[in-house]
């Protein structure tokens, strides 16, 4: 391994028009805005309208928004990974679609399904083929149409999710910047609080499963919520720890946004600040592999060269990760 340094030099996100307030769902499910916002912090999410859209067709317009704002030609990515748990159909890949989409000619790709974690378990993937020297542009994508999987007759699931996507570059950056550390970890045993039963191989779909509902997220949310806090927080400060980050030092804090009090709670945990936590997830909800570089897009210009940044998030199944990162360029500088 080289002594390479890898980071994102540019990032760019993409939402559907489709507002879906509280307000709204309070006219499909016994619920109100006062409940979703003193239980969740949500107000609104974005879904994907229109015959023939998904998960592809968001990820590549953030894919080709990302090209077009960092200068890059198309033809010069040699690598592209989608994060996605909602993937246009079970193969050809997501981020196969999205490169013929967006026109990258010279990439080949591939996905990665870890749920909420997904951005993270791929930003790290993403990082090798720069460090390594195998590819010198890398693009890595985080996209859900989560609406596509969401329950809505189900009043404890359908307020948390909407869909989005967002595209970041990834290449070599001075040292000192970029991606420091990493703690990525799995527990197969969560999957039965948080999980979709019909779909796979295991229960492939039938009119057994589709009666049954079995296609929908399905998600047991206080052991969830207990799970996550705790892991999320965990590998968070253990990077801070062997790192030597004090909490005063820590510029952002970039949680997945499932929950805001799960937001909270991390953050206590880590004893950081409220204005040191990137927060949107009223305005979008959980968009799974997307919240993240959702978040990092909305502050870019927030961001500074140099700004120590830490990534958490939580997913289903169970997947939870944390990662240290040098941000690698002034983000109000950005076009």
């Amino acid at each position: 391994m080289s002594n390479v340094a890898a980071g994102i030099t540019g990032i760019f996100g993409w939402v559907p028009e489709y507002r879906l307030t509280n307000d709204e769902l309070s006219t499909m499910v016994d619920t109100n805005d006062e409940w979703i916002m003193q239980r969740i912090g949500i107000k609104e999410r974005r879904i994907l309208k229109g015959e023939g859209k998904a998960t592809s067709y968001m990820g590549a317009e953030a894919v080709k928004g990302l090209l077009k704002k960092t200068g890059t030609d198309p033809e010069e990515i040699e690598l592209i990974i989608c994060a996605t748990i909602t993937p246009d159909m079970s193969f050809p890949s997501t981020a196969n679609l999205i490169s013929y989409k967006a026109g990258l000619k010279n990439a080949w790709g591939f996905d990665i399904a870890a749920a909420c974690s997904g951005f993270l378990f791929a930003l790290q993937t993403a990082t090798q083929f720069i460090k390594s020297g195998a590819h010198k542009k890398v693009i890595l994508v985080g996209a859900d149409m989560m609406s596509s999987i969401t329950d809505y007759t189900d009043r404890t699931t359908c307020p948390l999710f909407g869909d989005a996507a967002a595209a970041v570059l990834i290449e070599a950056v001075d040292e000192g910047l970029g991606l420091q550390d990493s703690i990525l970890e799995v527990d197969g045993g969560g999957a039965e609080y948080l999980h979709m039963k019909a779909g796979g191989s295991l229960n492939p779909a039938s009119h057994e499963t589709v009666d049954k509902r079995q296609h929908y997220v399905f998600q047991e949310g206080k052991a969830v919520f207990k799970v996550a806090v705790k892991k999320m927080a965990d590998v968070s400060v253990e990077v801070m720890e062997r790192n030597n980050i004090k909490p005063d030092e820590l510029d952002w804090l970039v949680p997945h946004q499932a929950n805001m009090r799960i937001i909270e709670a991390v953050a206590k945990r880590m004893e950081i600040r409220k204005d040191q936590v990137m927060i949107n997830i009223e305005k979008y909800g959980n968009t799974t592999a997307a919240t993240i570089p959702l978040c990092l897009w909305e502050y870019e210009s927030k961001l500074k060269k140099g700004d120590k940044i830490i990534l958490a998030a939580f997913g289903g199944g169970f997947t939870w990760a944390s990662i240290y990162l040098k941000w690698a360029y002034d983000g109000d500088k950005a076009e």
